[in-house]
């Protein structure tokens, strides 16, 4: 059976589309690479055969028994990472988002296309069960024309703590949570053109000290390098007349909500819990989903990916997918720091 040789760059998100690829009977990890060898060698523990490590991705994309990289770094080495593999035809899995800024993002799809290397972004949200089944049911036309959307994804106390890749320039709450609601409402949407956006953004606990992953008090010399977001929202037009509001909070004193609402002409939806709604001979109809067990978000993308690789199949989230919420996300940043509303070229 032809497989997909493997490397797993970033041991945190890496080792969850790690372990996916291996449940796949078609995936196979031949290398791994981490600025950290003990993180290497904790994870090689799980793997069934012995694996190359690499402390030097330039090095990692060299290796000729390497088909595929799967890049899950923090969010400022996603690019080069990227960028260095698929100058060596290697096909990318690239965690999101994808990149820190919209600029280098646009350089790697361009570089990546011309390639002809399969490029994809892993979106556990997308992906998963929920939005898949809303996702079939907008294509069937079930909704009518979905004119808004509502994605939100807020935490109570929910700054990472473990990277400061997370609190320094190119991270955040918006790229790190937000970018999830942000991508599925827009996919789900119909993948509209955005035209213009106008938002809000700060951060009112990181830099304090507070408001980090389950009430931990961090090191003051690790939250004095906060510099990004802890909260962020606004609103973006589409040129087709539609609009999504979308908000993104790592810290705040409100309860721990995650869901993504949609407006259609014909009926409505609501992500968590799966619900749909429609007027049925003038009354209302209310009707919640219990999809049957399936796939985890991760096995999905893994076997996505491979058939990409390996059957030619296209991809249903290549790359451009993340440059256009990239673009989103960016504007939504800049309104808030100028104050104005971008409009989208």
């Amino acid at each position: 059976m032809q497989q997909v040789r493997t490397a797993i760059v970033g041991m945190g998100v890496g080792k969850v589309n790690g372990r996916a690829i291996l449940r796949n009977p078609r995936g196979r990890i031949v290398a791994l690479c981490d600025l950290l060898e003990d993180r290497m060698q904790e994870f090689a523990k799980e793997l069934p055969e012995p694996v190359r490590f690499y402390t030097d991705y330039q090095q990692l994309c060299l290796d000729p028994d390497v088909d595929a990289v799967v890049i899950c770094p923090p969010n400022q080495w996603h690019v080069p990472i990227a960028l260095e593999a698929v100058k060596h035809d290697k096909h990318v899995l690239v965690t999101k988002p994808l990149s820190d800024s919209e600029d280098s993002a646009r350089e790697l799809v361009e570089v990546a296309e011309a390639a002809g290397v399969v490029n994809m972004m892993s979106l556990s949200t997308r992906f998963s069960e929920e939005v898949r089944y809303l996702g079939r049911l907008c294509r069937q036309g079930a909704f009518g024309d979905i004119y808004y959307g509502h994605a939100r994804i807020v935490r109570r106390s929910g700054i990472p703590d473990w990277s400061l890749g997370f609190i320094q320039q190119g991270g955040g709450a918006f790229r790190d949570i937000g970018v999830h609601f942000l991508d599925s409402a827009w996919w789900l949407m119909g993948m509209p053109r955005p035209s213009r956006v106008l938002g809000v953004s700060g951060a009112k606990f990181g830099p304090r000290g507070q408001g980090y992953w389950l009430y931990k008090e961090p090191p003051q010399g690790y939250y004095r390098e906060f510099v990004v977001d802890d909260y962020g929202g606004g609103f973006i037009r589409f040129d087709n007349g539609a609009g999504l509001q979308v908000e993104a909070v790592w810290a705040s004193h409100q309860p721990e909500s995650a869901q993504i609402e949609l407006f259609g002409t014909e009926g409505g939806a609501q992500l968590r819990p799966l619900s749909l709604y429609h007027t049925v001979n003038g009354a209302p109809q209310n009707i919640t989903v219990e999809l049957p067990k399936g796939p985890e978000s991760w096995d999905n993308i893994a076997a996505h990916f491979i058939e990409c690789v390996l059957d030619g199949v296209a991809c249903q989230a290549p790359l451009r997918h993340g440059l256009a919420v990239q673009g989103m996300m960016e504007g939504l940043l800049q309104s808030a720091e100028t104050g104005g509303e971008v409009v989208f070229r």
